[in-house]
């Protein structure tokens, strides 16, 4: 296998000194910067991730920050979720949509302050789409990259581990809220949310000075608690249904396509930059979606592209991410398909690297 040659294009972390000290085993890139995949083995790290808590370096997770008189009408021009009754403390999972109604990212968005927001993104160049519409519409916001990035405390005790490091009052944090906690002297917004169901915390790191300083005290803090390093884990999110941007769902889709439509206002997110190309969506109904599948068989290769999706011999979908899913003994999968098939218990084939093999699409997803 070909070697990753290093440069200055593709980003360390503040965290990437513990990642390393930890025997990271293989990274992707997201966002141009590095995402740890594996430390012990995908398996392994399943297991450990539902049954203790693992703090993850997922500071690719880019922020793009809003600040000025604009910032909340800029926000609401990005997303048709409506964003009128959102307060500071709070976080929202905002679809971000271009004129065609097409996903650009699906990020969380934190509102700070009614002239301050910051949008942590999944994979996509999407500060300088928001750089052009602020620019584009002459709008009073300043558009940048702050010194930001997010670590994770994921698993059933990241509660314990968090409130070893920050205080019990951190335990009263709500889902998708945050709170200002101190840590050495700085105050740190603390969200319970993350890219797993198991439970936990994204802490907004700022100031790259404090990352290692942080790592050190969470290890420290969580050695009786078996605590280790992790990641986003590809098992666990599919059990859980948590779409990938770039691999499950593109601009070539809608947030009705990727079943993200209950985050969707769009008759009243006015302003919105796609709203009327989905008002036609909405209207009509998606012609695909996405869909929870089991795929019969030993357990499947990776899937480091689209799977097509039989009925007989017409191509009804794809399939776009599975793995084997130690728990649930068998393999699970997210796919798209056509509206003709995507009723539970509908019989399918999908075209594997290893031959075909025969598909189930299910009610819902695992966890």
């Amino acid at each position: 296998m070909a070697l990753l040659s290093q440069s200055r294009r593709l980003r360390r972390t503040p965290f990437s000194e513990g990642v390393e000290a930890a025997g990271v085993k293989a990274y992707t890139i997201y966002n141009h910067m590095l995402l740890p995949t594996v430390f012990r083995s995908v398996t392994e790290d399943y297991h450990h991730l539902k049954s203790a808590v693992q703090i993850w370096d997922v500071a690719c997770e880019r922020q793009v920050e809003l600040r000025g008189p604009d910032a909340a009408r800029l926000m609401q021009m990005l997303t048709p979720r409506d964003l009128r009754t959102m307060k500071e403390g709070q976080c929202f999972y905002v679809p971000i949509v271009d004129e065609t109604g097409g996903m650009l990212n699906d990020p969380v968005a934190v509102k700070l302050a009614e002239d301050r927001w910051w949008i942590s993104i999944a994979d996509s160049d999407l500060l300088y789409w928001v750089k052009g519409i602020a620019n584009g519409w002459r709008l009073d916001v300043l558009v940048d990259e702050p010194d930001v990035s997010p670590l994770a405390v994921q698993g059933p005790k990241a509660d314990e581990l968090m409130a070893r490091v920050f205080g019990d009052s951190v335990k009263d944090v709500r889902f998708f809220r945050y709170g200002l906690f101190e840590f050495q002297g700085r105050k740190l917004v603390v969200a319970r949310s993350g890219y797993s169901k198991q439970g936990g915390y994204e802490i907004y790191v700022e100031g790259s000075d404090i990352g290692m300083p942080l790592w050190n005290a969470l290890m420290e803090a969580g050695r009786d608690l078996d605590v280790h390093a992790g990641c986003p884990n590809l098992i666990e999110r599919i059990e859980s249904g948590l779409l990938s941007y770039g691999n499950d769902m593109t601009d070539d889709n809608t947030p009705h396509e990727c079943g993200l439509g209950r985050f969707c206002d769009t008759h009243d997110a006015i302003g919105c930059i796609g709203r009327d190309a989905l008002l036609r969506v909405a209207k009509e109904g998606p012609v695909q979606q996405i869909r929870p599948m089991a795929i019969e068989g030993a357990a499947v290769p990776g899937c480091d592209r689209w799977w097509p999706l039989l009925a007989g011999e017409k191509r009804v979908g794809r399939v776009s991410s599975a793995a084997w899913s130690p728990d649930f003994e068998t393999n699970v999968a997210i796919a798209m398909v056509r509206m003709t098939h995507w009723d539970a218990g509908t019989a399918l084939r999908v075209q594997t690297p290893d031959g075909m093999r025969d598909a189930t699409v299910l009610e819902g997803f695992w966890n």
